[in-house]
This record gives C-alpha cells, structure tokens and sequence, in this order.
C-alpha cells in the first residue's frame, strides 16, 4: 500500500473552500513585538486572501482574539500537533504555521480560538501548559460547543473577561493537572518542540 492519497486542494488547516469559505484566519507578524490576530470569516477571495485581508471591512473578517508573540510561540506546536495529527488521518495534507495569513478549517479555528481566549491575558507563560493539558483533555465537539457557548454572547475580541469567556479562562488556567505532565510539556517547548 502507498502513502494515504490527499482528497482535495486545502488551504492552511484543512480549509477546503469548495466545501465551506467559513474559516479563520490566523495572522501571524513578522515582528515579535506585534501581535498574532485570529479572525473568523465568511467570505473567500482565493489566493489573495493569503497576502492579505481587509480587516476594516467587520461583517466579513470579525476579530475573535489577539494574543502576544510569546504566547502564540508557546502554543502553536500544540495547536500544529493536534491539527495535523487528524488532517493526517483523514487523508488530508498537513501544514505549518508560516508568517503571514493562515487559514483554518472553521471547526478546528474554533477550537483553536477557545484556546487562545483562556490565555489572551497570561503574563505568566509558565502557566500555558496547564491550559493545554486541559485543552487536550477535551473532545472536539466539547471545544465546539464551549466555543458556541462564549461565542453568542462574548465573541469578539474586546468582549474578554465576561460570561462563558471568564468560565472558559477558569476552566482550561485552575482545573489541577498532573504537575508531572505539564513539567513534561514545558521541558518539551524549551527544548525546540515549537515549530513555527
């Protein structure tokens, strides 16, 4: 047997136009003072949308979250792993996450942003292994749905801190965690597992 065929063109993430142009898009600056943005969409210009977007145009690119550099930097390997990990499975071809406009897959985008709301405001890097671990423990659909849950009534980026954004922060920063588990993710990232 042969390697698993790849079923159609995707785009970043496994987003797949010809089903869907719902996606997001995940943008990343080449400066690390700046910081990364992760905007939902329903709409799809081809190609171009990978050089750039017009984000003042907000019915069609709504900003969900904004995080620091060094944030994005501690969780994108994660976030690359578990993506690529079920793209690989299914068939589809993997990706790494570049400079510049990424799309995503609009169920993986809002799990992705589910995790990025719990730690949008971290000072504490040392802290994002717990967020993850606890991210990690949950299935897709429950990501999913806590997603829609934050997302009907707190769902764009400056809406932090309010309703099921707050329970969501709790949730994925205070549950306990083995201590073992998120030694083993933080040796992990110091010794070169991010992949950006």
């Amino acid at each position: 047997m042969g390697k698993t065929q790849i079923k159609t063109l995707t785009y970043g993430y496994g987003f797949n136009p010809e089903e869907t142009h719902h996606h997001f898009m995940v943008i990343i600056p080449k400066s690390k003072k700046e910081k990364v943005k992760v905007y939902e969409r329903f709409v799809w210009r081809g190609e171009e949308d990978l050089k750039g977007i017009d984000e003042s145009r907000t019915t069609e690119n709504k900003l969900k979250v904004v995080v620091a550099y060094n944030i994005w930097e501690r969780l994108s390997s994660y976030l690359s792993q578990e993506f690529n990990s079920r793209l690989r499975k299914e068939g589809y071809k993997i990706y790494k996450w570049k400079t510049g406009n990424n799309p995503v897959n609009r169920l993986m985008g809002k799990e992705l942003v589910l995790l990025l709301w719990a730690v949008e405001d971290v000072e504490d890097v040392d802290i994002l292994p717990k967020a993850i671990i606890n991210w990690q423990g949950l299935r897709p659909e429950e990501r999913w749905f806590l997603y829609g849950l934050a997302n009907a009534a707190t769902g764009s980026a400056n809406e932090k801190n309010m309703g099921w954004r707050k329970g969501i922060k709790y949730g994925l920063l205070e549950n306990p965690v083995d201590e073992e588990k998120t030694r083993q993710l933080s040796i992990w990232d110091y010794e070169g597992g991010s992949n950006l």
